[in-house]
């Protein structure tokens, strides 16, 4: 079986063509990213095409305006790109939005379709997104109508659609996508890469790792816990920061730590130092970073709205509550914080039950069955 990926940014597609790759399975591997930002071990299965993606990316990080105006630009260049150089296999796997151009060139030769989502149905991520928008009275644009139109074709053009939560797949359920072509696979964890080191001092360290946006959520972990006074007590935020959110954050200014954003190989040392880990996400496909903290020994609290579900069973390794709830995540730190005990023990359930779901290699696996099953389906 051969299998091509193309993916325009990182995602978790690197980590799937790497899992072909150790198999034998990876065709070829088609991204956005510049050549030099490509591991070495992907290389030689590797094409890029960084010509718009990395001035859109630059773009963004400097919150330049005209970043958003190169985002349809960039992903359909990608797509012609990927499908007039497309290799023939027997599966293309693909990141949504990246790939209508090059799924029709698909199709035509027989090969399989395979359609990435990392996030809820696109409706229902629009829908939500609208809804919080109006609650923080922030004018809200949608998500673009051609962003929309593409993921809807590629939904329905796809022979296989994976989502990597039970929550995103109840919503590919809602919105009229049937069961059987959907498969869950929720993503691996680099347990090599994020593993728990000594705490460095005795503060009770409420921790946020990722983009902070109305749709992560974040804002309620400051209404929820920003006003509490207690003795050895924090909270801290890592990452980047969306314009649409520092009016929110300016109004809590004091009361947090921003650290801003932090290499990847060192995230462990910050959630080692994390007491608890929030994510309270009112649209998450999964949330990469729960596995990682537990991985690094922390308990977490997450929304229904994510891959929290999947990972934690309630009052075991962490707690899961329902999204924009101030006062359950109030509870739960405050639970957390004069109970010592508890927090140990969901500390080191949450290590035992990441180390048994396994790492990225559990998941390409996973993924390979889900191939070998499609290939030989009527």
């Amino acid at each position: 079986m051969e299998v091509t990926i193309s993916s325009l940014g990182r995602f978790h597609a690197f980590e799937l063509a790497r899992q072909l790759d150790k198999r034998g399975h990876l065709e070829s591997f088609f991204t956005g990213y510049p050549f030099w930002k490509v591991e070495n071990d992907l290389r030689p299965k590797t094409k890029t095409f960084p010509w718009l993606l990395v001035p859109q990316m630059a773009a963004a990080r400097y919150s330049l305006k005209f970043s958003d105006y190169l985002n349809y630009p960039a992903t359909v260049t990608f797509d012609h790109w990927v499908a007039a150089n497309l290799p023939d296999s027997d599966v293309f796997a693909f990141m949504s939005q990246f790939g209508l151009k090059s799924v029709g060139t698909a199709k035509k030769r027989g090969i399989k379709i395979v359609c990435m989502r990392g996030s809820a149905h696109i409706l229902e991520q629009d829908d939500i997104l609208k809804e919080e928008f109006i609650r923080h009275k922030i004018p809200y644009n949608g998500i673009e109508k051609w962003a929309i139109h593409r993921e809807l074709a590629e939904y329905d053009a796809s022979d296989l659609i994976e989502v990597i939560s039970t929550f995103a797949r109840n919503t590919f359920v809602k919105h009229g996508i049937a069961q059987e072509k959907l498969y869950l696979n929720p993503l691996g964890v680099d347990l090599s890469m994020f593993h728990p080191v000594e705490k460095t001092d005795d503060v009770f360290r409420v921790l946020y790792v990722g983009a902070m946006s109305l749709q992560k959520g974040v804002v309620y972990i400051l209404q929820a816990l920003s006003y509490l006074e207690l003795p050895n007590f924090e909270i801290v935020f890592v990452g980047s920061m969306l314009d649409e959110i520092k009016p929110t954050f300016n109004l809590f200014d004091g009361t947090f730590k921003y650290l801003g954003s932090k290499s990847r190989a060192d995230l462990y040392k910050y959630y080692s130092d994390a007491s608890v880990f929030i994510l309270p996400s009112l649209q998450d496909g999964f949330g990469a970073v729960l596995a990682q903290a537990m991985a690094c020994r922390v308990p977490v609290i997450a929304t229904t709205n994510s891959g929290g579900p999947d990972l934690i069973t309630d009052g075991v390794e962490g707690f899961i509550i329902p999204i924009r709830d101030t006062e359950a995540i109030r509870d739960r730190v405050l639970q957390l914080y004069h109970d010592p005990d508890l927090r140990e023990n969901m500390a080191q359930a949450a290590l035992l039950r990441v180390q048994s779901i396994g790492g990225w290699d559990d998941y390409g696996g996973r993924s390979i069955q889900a191939y070998t099953e499609l290939l030989n389906s009527p």
